[in-house]
């Protein structure tokens, strides 16, 4: 595969190590969170500063104060704004974050203040997209507020569920160019190509997370990410991964 046609890796990670593995095993560009295991939130700055001082990849970092759903409070929006500026001067490549209202719209003054923090760096609405009461209705208020980028799983557990894959598609063809959809949840190496073909996203996001079988607890895995690499490359996926 040529890098003109090159499908774009993005991980999500918690933890300097995991970066750097993450990056070494073929990501293109991370996602820094805390707390993965709650969906993710704002990192500390200092772990954001190792990262960055460790890759060369883009490195976008998650703002979200608390763990719970979307509706923020005046004070946590003005802890997350400020979070952002924070590590905007300290780097950080872009920012993932989102706000819906009471209703289930997004929440287009919330919106609007951590996209002015963001200065200029791409934003990119995350998950709770798939939350929103209008899929099309939510993607064309995020065009309008210039998100650059929306993660979502098309409303479902798995970004490969058939039904996922068809609103993926609907998604995109709506977009025509003017935000990118970033197809991500429970990404896989056996079916990632699927997802490509059937969306005609050119990036994917996977937390290349495995279970462990003893705790239930998920563990980031580096051999995930090279699979994921090798496949999206042409290479097909070495085994099938649950």
């Amino acid at each position: 595969m040529s890098d003109l046609s090159r499908v774009i890796l993005e991980i999500a990670v918690d933890s300097v190590v995991d970066a750097l593995a993450a990056e070494a095993c073929g990501a293109d560009r991370l996602e820094l969170c805390a707390r993965l295991d709650v969906g993710g939130l704002t990192p500390r700055l200092e772990t954001f500063q190792a990262v960055r001082q460790g890759v060369a990849c883009p490195v976008l970092v998650m703002i979200r104060c608390r763990a719970g759903g979307f509706v923020y409070a005046e004070d946590e929006l003005e802890q997350m704004a400020g979070d952002a500026a924070a590590l905007r001067g300290r780097g950080a490549d872009g920012f993932v974050f989102g706000a819906l209202t009471t209703e289930g719209e997004v929440d287009a003054r919330a919106c609007r203040r951590l996209v002015a923090a963001s200065r200029g760096r791409p934003a990119v609405f995350h998950r709770a997209f798939d939350e929103a009461r209008d899929p099309f209705a939510a993607l064309e208020a995020l065009v309008s507020l210039g998100f650059s980028r929306v993660l979502t799983s098309g409303r479902s557990a798995c970004a490969a569920d058939a039904e996922a894959l068809t609103l993926l598609r609907r998604l995109r063809e709506q977009a025509g160019g003017r935000i990118e959809i970033l197809p991500g949840g429970g990404v896989r190496p056996h079916h990632v190509e699927a997802i490509v073909a059937a969306t005609g996203c050119t990036q994917v996001h996977s937390s290349a997370r495995r279970r462990d079988p003893r705790t239930g607890a998920g563990r980031f895995d580096a051999n995930l990410v090279a699979e994921l690499r090798r496949t999206l490359d042409g290479g097909g996926p070495l085994r099938p991964s649950p």
